[in-house]
Parts: C-alpha cells; structure tokens; sequence
C-alpha cells in the first residue's frame, strides 16, 4: 500500500500479473488435465516418490501450484491417512482438483497463491511436494525459502521444475527459440540460486539432479495446438491476441519436423530436507 492508503504501482502490476496468470490457466484447466498431465506423469510420480524414502514427522503434506491436483492418487497411495492439501491460484483447476479428490475427506483444495504460503502451516506440515510450478513464479527463491518453513524438522521438500533450458532439440526448445524472438527471455539466474537458498534458509539438500523421460505428439501442429489451448503458451495468447499466435505457429511449422515428435525434455529435481 502506498502511504495515503492506495495500491502502488508495483502492486497493481502484481496483482494484474495473478489476474492474467490464473485467467491463462482458467481457460485451459480441462485441457491441460487432457493433454499434458498423462505426459508429465514420469516426473510427477519421481516428485512424489522423494518424499517417501525415509520417516516423515506428522503434520499435512502441501502441494503448492497443485493445478487439476493429480499428486493426489499417488500421494493416496502412500499416505492413506495423511492430510493432504492441494494450493493452486486458478479457480478453473481448483475446480477440477476439487472433482478429483471428491470421496476423500482427508484432502482438500484451497484457492490462492502459492508463492507464498499462509503462515496457518508454518513448521507444521511433513512435506511439501510441487511439480512443474515453480518456474511459472515471479519469485521462485522465495517461494522455495517459504515451502520450506512450512515443514516440521525431518520434513521434507521435493520441487520439481523445468529450467530454462529443457533440451537441445524437440518441440520445447524450438518452441523456445521461436518465442524468444518475438518475446524476450525473462531472468534465469534463480536457477544457479535455488541449492544455495534452501541451505541458507536451514535446509539440507538430499538430491539436485536433472530427470528425463520421452514424451510423444502425433505431430508438430497437435504439440503447439496443445500449448496455445490447453498450456504455458494461452497467457501469451492472452495477452498478444490471435494473430500474434497464428503467426507464431507458422513460425514454429516451419521449423519443426513433419509426422510423430517424441523427445526426451530435462526436468530438475530438488529434494531438501528441514
């Protein structure tokens, strides 16, 4: 707030920020559960199984950015009786996580900001698990720093993300140089910071390692129709309009191979202990 009461400038862009960021994953929450979570399936289940490896204290297990929620069965799985809690900013995916953890009393779904948790949880919950959020972050070190005063001593955080470089070849990183054109690159350099981060907020870092599985589309045009529609691209296509991503998918056909695209895309795996 400003000193006479009003919303500086910073704040608005802020809250302005959110407000498109979750209008974006509204828009595709159906989609996206559809297409993308079947495919990131591999490396959702490596971010659940490196909670499970050794002795939780008692208390929930958060999942910020939880989107349409599908941790969820696995987490079930291993953790029966455990309250699980599921954070995500897109009432579009709260909607549909909620749909998914119907029958089970023990999890529960809350609309809101991830980036930030609210201090209700701090030093309260077991672990912390997210997957394939943190890089859409405006502030992913102080993300992680506020994921991991949440945890109880012994807890323990397991981030998976996708850097800004995910591969040499392959849909994501044509798909890049084509963006990256048009639109510039934002800062990466939280990358090389996040290890450093954890430790200094009290953490131990027990893994830092890349994951890679395949992934397949039936073609070029079905991966970008996918992303516009259904993905990370549909805040962009907010924001530039139709033309600009009809241009931009031309850009990417011309460039991409024809017929069946499988590629094998580089994730990151951060698992730190309290």
């Amino acid at each position: 707030m400003t000193a006479n009461g009003g919303v500086g400038r910073d704040e608005a862009a802020e809250v302005e920020r959110r407000a498109r960021v979750a209008r974006g994953w509204d828009e595709v929450a159906e989609g996206y559960d559809a297409y993308f979570v079947p495919r990131f399936a591999p490396w959702l289940r490596a971010g659940v199984d490196a909670i499970t490896d050794g002795v939780l204290p008692d208390g929930p297990i958060l999942v910020p950015c939880c989107g349409t929620f599908p941790e969820v069965e696995p987490l079930i799985e291993r953790f029966p009786d455990r309250e699980l809690v599921g954070i995500d900013l897109s009432a579009g995916m709260v909607r549909l996580a909620r749909s998914r953890v119907e029958g089970h009393p023990q999890v529960s779904v809350v609309e809101g900001d991830a980036a930030t948790l609210d201090p209700q949880w701090s030093g309260r919950c077991g672990a912390v698990v997210s997957v394939f959020g943190l890089q859409q972050l405006p502030d992913p070190e102080q993300a992680v720093r506020s994921w991991l005063a949440v945890l109880r001593p012994g807890g323990r955080l397991s981030v998976v993300y996708w850097p800004s470089k995910t591969e040499d070849d392959g849909p994501f990183a044509v798909m890049a140089d084509v963006v990256r054109a048009q639109v510039p690159a934002g800062d990466s350099s939280w990358e090389g910071r996040l290890a450093i981060a954890l430790v200094d907020a009290g953490g131990v870092v027990l893994r830092d390692a890349e994951l890679s599985f395949p992934m397949t589309h039936a073609d070029a045009a079905t991966y970008f129709d996918a992303a516009n529609r259904a993905g990370s691209l549909r805040a962009l296509g907010i924001a530039r309009g139709d033309e600009f991503m009809a241009r931009l998918r031309d850009e990417f056909l011309e460039k991409a191979p024809t017929g069946e695209w499988t590629h094998h895309p580089r994730a990151r795996i951060l698992v730190v202990q309290r």
